[in-house]
């Protein structure tokens, strides 16, 4: 299932990598996709919603719908 959320606070490469690896942590056959420039991350997980907002969170970054 893709997801799309809105991720503030990522500033270069280390944040998407935190990013990337708190979701494939959290599903390791999770696709991620980000577009720093947009504050878009998409998500191709079969995980709860709630669940994926919640481990970027868990990273230090502001995660909208």
């Amino acid at each position: 299932m893709n997801q799309s959320f809105t991720v503030t606070g990522m500033t270069c490469g280390h944040c998407e990598k935190a990013v990337t690896q708190a979701l494939q942590q959290l599903d390791p056959q999770a696709e991620v996709r980000i577009d720093r420039a947009s504050n878009k991350v998409e998500v191709n997980s079969e995980q709860p919603r709630d669940a994926l907002a919640r481990a970027i969170a868990e990273e230090g970054y502001a995660v909208a719908a």
